[in-house]
């Protein structure tokens, strides 16, 4: 079944921003939670991270009026030493943290080559590259990790152990778009076995596991998710996953994965108490002023000319996300059937103005 046959609408993406924000101000969320999230969301649709985008609000609005997210956090930031600082996200919105928290690496880095900021107290802040990403537009070369609830077999196991665990990397290219790889841990990202299941989409194989720990293509019978390298070599995947959990949860103070309250669940009052961890490198404190855009230019441009097989284009990370995100300004974000069911459900529960579908 192709994706075509899935589709129920486009949306623009003002529009959709619009109503995603109003529709946070309705359940409760500050203007600046409302302005962080929807930038996120609509980033991530807009780049078709659609397991990361749109789909979630349902789920955050959830959040709010159950009281395990604070629509009105009093964000704390610490800096430490000359590069580094925490943020205390006073358990509000993991977007808003995300990049409160990338503003204030930002700014260390400008000073002092490098900026790192650990966050605790936090919640689900959606794609990570979204938050890679504003470094990049500035100039600079940022990353980002996060731990999340355990759905992801360690390798040879029957157990979830590791969340998703998501790596993000951006840097900036000479008169291009940014260099950006955004990746899960995991084989797969949870959010994309949610979005298969709405619509009875078949998941491709080796990919997940039922509750026996036995690889399924059933998206609704799904109970853990293999490891990056599947069956075969997924101790690389578990071993990164590993490394973005030290990062996220260690060095923030918070409880490792393992511990967390699952994202979904009946449980919307208790706060979770995610953890992420922020990474921005001034390239000019490497490079000479200038020369490291113009060199990634020059590596993209060796990489793009390779040779590519029958079956496939060489791309580098971000070139799928940089087209898609041209084609859907100009002919709107799509919504699946599921997609365009909730938020119809969401203007009326929140009594915000429906989204002009075309």
């Amino acid at each position: 079944m192709s994706h075509s046959q899935y589709l129920a609408c486009r949306v623009g993406h003002d529009d959709l921003s619009r109503f995603i924000q109003q529709a946070l101000a309705a359940a409760g969320a500050d203007t600046a939670s409302q302005q962080a999230v929807s930038r996120a969301l609509v980033t991530a649709s807009l780049m078709g991270t659609d397991s990361h985008g749109l789909r979630l609000l349902p789920h955050y609005l959830q959040a709010l009026q159950g009281g395990r997210i604070n629509g009105s956090p009093e964000m704390r930031f610490e800096q430490r030493l000359a590069a580094t600082g925490v943020l205390d996200a006073d358990n509000g919105l993991g977007h808003l943290a995300g990049y409160r928290a990338m503003e204030h690496a930002a700014a260390m880095a400008r000073q002092a080559g490098m900026g790192a900021v650990a966050v605790g107290h936090s919640s689900h802040f959606g794609a990570a590259g979204c938050y890679a990403l504003a470094a990049a537009e500035q100039g600079l070369i940022g990353m980002a990790f996060c731990n999340s609830d355990p759905f992801v077999l360690l390798h040879g196991s029957q157990a979830p152990f590791h969340g998703t665990n998501p790596i993000a990397f951006a840097a900036p290219v000479e008169n291009d778009d940014p260099y950006l790889l955004d990746m899960a841990t995991s084989a797969v990202p949870w959010n994309r076995v949610q979005q298969y299941a709405a619509i009875d989409r078949p998941l491709p194989p080796d990919i997940a596991a039922d509750g026996n720990g036995t690889t399924t293509t059933d998206a609704k019978r799904v109970e853990a998710l293999l490891p990056l390298g599947g069956g075969s070599f997924g101790f690389k995947g578990a071993g990164l996953a590993g490394m973005v959990e030290v990062l996220s949860s260690t060095l923030s103070n918070m409880v490792h994965g393992f511990h967390l309250l699952p994202m979904g669940g009946p449980d919307m009052h208790t706060p979770r108490g995610v953890g992420h961890f922020f990474l921005v490198m001034h390239p000019d404190a490497f490079a000479g002023q200038g020369e490291f855009a113009q060199r990634m230019g020059d590596y993209l441009r060796d990489l793009r000319g390779m040779a590519s097989s029958a079956e496939a284009k060489v791309l580098a990370p971000g070139d799928r996300e940089w087209q898609t995100r041209r084609e859907r300004r100009a002919e709107g974000i799509p919504l699946d059937h599921a997609q365009r069911d909730a938020y119809r459900r969401i203007a009326e529960q929140y009594r915000v103005e429906p989204l002009s579908e075309g």
